[in-house]
């Protein structure tokens, strides 16, 4: 594979656009006693033997691009959290996946590739993750970077177990990484990774989120750090990384598909942050919980391949502008994206090209509040994921996703799917809920499947009476506060991701001292009037209580013996319990509960979504007069500030047979 937009090799040398040095030098492989060193003359790359730790990276003059202060182990490694089968939660044991065994896999001018291995143990059943680990790390002519991929294999004869997180860790030097991208409205300098330790960073309400009180640079004191700030969708976190202003490198992480993530294409992740550290997350419970934590039966077999992924290097002269680079990278981005499935993985696990099929055909929706004839589903995201239930792609974690957006007339194809049988799913913005195919889809190597025309009916049992919000599984739209002046992120001062601010649950009791919120249909506006999340009131430090918000709305006439639907599709819930009632704020018991939902923790997280969930609540026509009425939602659960619910979108339908309103008719 070429590198597009390597500009100098590693010794300092000229080289072309194309990435391609005068003299082009062979990849080379050197074994010595405890190490192995990858060397195509731009970059070389040492890794601990067997243990499979990236203990070095050289590149453009600077002898390790890696924290030479962290010992060995803790410079660049794969790592994978674990617990015993029947745990809870999202926690467990911690395990760099130190090999036993080192194998050369191909070692030719083109190309080397080689093998970290560690074997389930039986004997230390209890200790050890009950998996067979391969780690590869392959190097090409000519390319800016090397790359790595990962196996794992559980047989069904070993004991079960929990996986909720593995990833790849690079950790870069901080005297020299100080520039962070994550996107290109999402960078700039970061802090050291001393200014979180005590005396200079004051914890703040989770772990992970520091004040920076006395930091070594001043430029920083007053603001907050948190990792999860960065946090990104895997639809679009395909590049992120570091750049040194001296001299001008480059660290990059590039992934180029999204078929062996977990949990989707909105699965949230996260990218790069303090360290300086640049993360390639494969599976985590990160915004959803111990729903997205893998967990293998007795019995049950499994084996998957993670990645591979690229980590890309890149320089300019010292006369250029060093954020060329972030530029670079992008464009290095799309060719990895345009080469996948590679070519050069040698593990027989992966499928290349030809082994891989292909699933095309046309998604259309028919509501018929809105219109007869059947509406082309523009824009919907649709994919092909392990058989499961209506919705259930979000929380797949032990399989293979692969995810196409269609067109303006709904068509789409979805290319390069490894074998296997899988369901299509797919949802539609403006639309709520979720499609499934019945039946499964059996891929076979070079086959093409045309499913021919899908109709997805969105749930629906009446026209709309009002609503609020736009159905998009994300609470975006909503009135998201500036934050505290105390608590701040300068990035996102100004900025369309607000919502990421730390402390935004503060100011809910802030803005609505006396009472909680009131939504008045036909007066009030969703994104100013509609706080972004509904959570408990803080009445002193240490006590919370529960909100009840309440939707106002008029009815010309009701008919009391008919049902009406109040839809309500929530973006995310942590530890959450929402009650409906009507006309009666009092009302026990309440007309509908979810009971206690979510784990998300994506208020905390400074997120805008997590898992989402819909529900239809039933409401008897005998509840309503001709005239006022009101909803009242309210989140019970108040043992801390960080619980509640992000609403996506709420509907309130009138009875099947109710004529269509004008706004429908102008849907």
């Amino acid at each position: 594979m070429e590198n597009k937009n390597a500009f100098i090799a590693q010794e300092g040398g000229e080289m072309g656009r194309d990435g391609h040095a005068a003299s082009s030098p062979r990849v080379r492989l050197n074994v010595q006693d405890k190490h192995v060193v990858m060397d195509n003359g731009m970059v070389k790359v040492m890794i601990s033997k067997p243990d499979g730790f990236v203990t070095g990276i050289k590149y453009n003059g600077i002898s390790n691009l890696l924290e030479v202060r962290n010992e060995e182990f803790d410079r660049g490694y794969w790592d994978l959290v674990w617990s015993e089968a029947g745990s809870t939660g999202t926690t467990g044991t911690d395990d760099r996946m130190e090999a036993t065994k080192f194998n050369v896999i191909v070692e030719n001018d083109e190309q080397v590739e080689i093998s970290f291995t560690r074997a389930w143990d039986s004997s230390k059943e209890g200790k050890m993750v009950p998996l067979n680990i391969d780690k590869r790390y392959v190097m090409l002519r000519n390319c800016s970077g090397f790359y790595s991929y990962g196996i794992y294999e559980h047989s069904g004869e070993w004991p079960a177990f929990n996986l909720p997180q593995t990833r790849i860790v690079f950790k870069l030097r901080k005297d020299k990484f100080k520039y962070m991208v994550v996107g290109d409205n999402r960078q700039r300098y970061m802090p050291l990774p001393d200014d979180r330790l005590p005396g200079r960073g004051q914890p703040l309400a989770t772990p992970e989120a520091v004040l920076l009180i006395d930091p070594v640079e001043p430029e920083f004191k007053g603001e907050v750090d948190d990792k999860y700030q960065y946090s990104c969708e895997n639809k679009d976190l395909q590049v992120h990384g570091w750049i040194c202003f001296d001299p001008p490198v480059g660290f990059w992480q590039i992934t180029p598909s999204n078929e062996f993530r977990s949990g989707g294409l909105l699965k949230q992740n996260l990218t790069s942050h303090v360290g300086p550290i640049t993360l390639a997350m494969f599976l985590s419970a990160h915004y959803a919980g111990e729903d997205l934590v893998m967990k293998l039966a007795p019995g049950e077999p499994w084996k998957k391949v993670f990645g591979p992924v690229f980590f890309y290097l890149n320089c300019v002269p010292e006369t250029d502008d060093p954020l060329k680079l972030w530029v670079d990278a992008k464009e290095q981005m799309l060719s990895e994206v345009q080469s996948w499935p590679y070519a050069f993985p040698a593990s027989e696990e992966y499928q290349t090209l030809d082994q891989r099929g292909y699933v095309s055909g046309r998604l259309m929706i028919r509501d018929r509040y809105i219109n007869d004839s059947l509406i082309p589903a523009n824009g919907a995201y649709v994919g092909l994921a392990p058989p499961g239930d209506v919705g259930s792609w979000q929380t797949e974690v032990k399989g293979y996703q692969f995810w196409t957006k269609a067109d303006s007339d709904g068509y789409f194809s979805i290319n390069n799917v490894r074998t296997g049988d899988y369901c299509i799913y797919a949802w539609a913005p403006c639309y709520v809920g979720d499609y499934r195919n019945d039946g499964a889809i059996t891929i076979t190597s070079g086959c093409q499947v045309d499913v021919g025309e899908l109709v997805y009916e969105p749930p629906r049992d009446g026209p709309t009476l009002w609503e609020i919000g736009i159905p998009d599984r994300s609470a975006a739209e909503f009135y998201v506060p500036d934050p505290d002046p105390k608590y701040i992120n300068k990035l996102y001062l100004n900025h369309p991701d607000k919502f990421r601010q730390y402390g935004l649950w503060e100011r809910y009791t802030e803005l609505y001292p006396n009472g909680d919120l009131i939504y008045t249909v036909d007066a009030s506006d969703y994104r100013k009037d509609w706080f972004f999340a509904q959570v408990p009131r803080k009445i002193d430090d240490t006590t919370y209580q529960g909100t009840t918000w309440q939707i106002k709305f008029k009815l010309d006439d009701v008919r009391p013996s008919e049902t009406y639907t109040l839809r309500l599709a929530l973006a995310t819930a942590n530890v959450a319990q929402l009650e409906v009632r009507v006309n009666d704020p009092q009302a026990d018991p309440p007309l509908f509960s979810t009971g206690v939902i979510g784990h998300d923790n994506t208020i905390a997280r400074h997120g805008i979504h997590g898992l989402y969930r819909s529900y239809a609540v039933d409401v008897p026509g005998a509840q309503l007069v001709a005239g006022d009425n009101a909803v009242f939602l309210s989140q019970t659960m108040s043992t801390g500030p960080l619980q509640g619910v992000m609403y996506d979108y709420i509907r309130f339908e009138g009875p099947p047979h109710l004529r269509m309103t004008r706004k429908d008719a102008e849907s």
